[in-house]
Formats: C-alpha cells, sequence, structure tokens
C-alpha cells in the first residue's frame, strides 16, 4: 500500500520491503522525516520474554531523523505499535544513514506461542551493520535493497491486542526512500 501523501511525491520513487514478515496485522500510517533529514539511526519497543505466558517480542519501530545540513537537528518518527514492551535507547550509524534493513521473525508456531518479528538490524551507508536489541527467537531472513540517498519513512504492520488469544504485536515493516 502505497502512502497517499504529498510528502511521497517529493521523497521518493520506491519502498524496501523484505518477504519474511509475519503475516497477521494491518499496515499503519506511514510517517516521515521531515524535508531536508534523513535517517540515521533508529530505536525499538520490546517486550522481554514472558516465561510461559504470551511473547509478543518486537513491538514497535522507530526512525530518529537528523537534518542534512546540521546533525544537531533531530526528529523522530513512528508507525503503529504494540502495546507492550518500553523503548531502547537509540542505535545509530558512525558519519553514515540507514540504507537496508534485515527482520528476524519467527514463523508460525502452530498451536504454540506466536511471536512474528523479533528484531531488526540495517546496513549503513559506509557498509556499518547495527542490530536492535529485540529477542533471539527466529532467524533472519534476507536484505532488503538500499536505498541509493538513504530512509525517508517507515509503516509498520501491528497486530491489534487478540484479548485471550495468542499476541504477536509488530510483524513487518516497510521504509522508504529518500529521492536526494
Amino acid at each position: 500500500m502505497a502512502p497517499s501523501r504529498a510528502e511521497y511525491q517529493a521523497w521518493g520513487p520506491y519502498s524496501i520491503e523484505v518477504p519474511n514478515g509475519g503475516k497477521w496485522g494491518d499496515w499503519g500510517p506511514v510517517s516521515w522525516c521531515p524535508s531536508g533529514y534523513v535517517a540515521r539511526g533508529f530505536s525499538v519497543k520490546v517486550e522481554p520474554s514472558q516465561g510461559k505466558g504470551d511473547d509478543t517480542a518486537l513491538n514497535g519501530i522507530r526512525l530518529h531523523c537528523v537534518n542534512i545540513q546540521n546533525i544537531q537537528e533531530q526528529a523522530i518518527i513512528s508507525s503503529a505499535e504494540g502495546g507492550w514492551g518500553s523503548w531502547s535507547s537509540a542505535f545509530w550509524c558512525l558519519d553514515s544513514q540507514l540504507i537496508a534493513f534485515s527482520l528476524r521473525v519467527e514463523p508460525h508456531q502452530g498451536s504454540g506461542d506466536d511471536t512474528a518479528a523479533n528484531n531488526i538490524k540495517f546496513k549503513c551507508s559506509n557498509n556499518q551493520v547495527i542490530e536492535g536489541s529485540g529477542l533471539q527467537w527466529g532467524s533472519y531472513g534476507q536484505w532488503s535493497l538500499d536505498c541509493a540517498n538513504g530512509i525517508c519513512g517507515i509503516q509498520n504492520k501491528v497486530e491489534g491486542a487478540q484479548g485471550r488469544r495468542d499476541d504477536t504485536a509488530l510483524n513487518d515493516v516497510r521504509f522508504f526512500c529518500c529521492s536526494n
């Protein structure tokens, strides 16, 4: 689902995705870095292991955008998020920006406890790889395509609270590339 906002026309020709995202939930709104900003960092919202309780693992992803002309000016953007867990500190690219990602996803567990997305890692434009502080269930899939000019937008796919049934929270994410 492509965003209909005017920023999409101003920012980028395409989004980057991975094929291993979870199947549950709905796509939240697209959020954009302000004009003239690019994502250089991210943070994750993670629920720790619940032991015998219902695990959700990764509940949210935020992008930390910086002004290209003055990196002291920052903005944090996010999309939909699950209701469990807490936010990590930011993980930053060193003197570069986020350009690609890989998602750690636990496959469907049948009658077991599903968590879907568990963690994320990004590739920076200087080839640095930075990984979030999510959980270890599942495995990383293939890397997305690269955004030549960095990442400027985010859209999370989140399953809402299921009451007494199995909760998974964040299932998938897509990012939108800066046009220049």
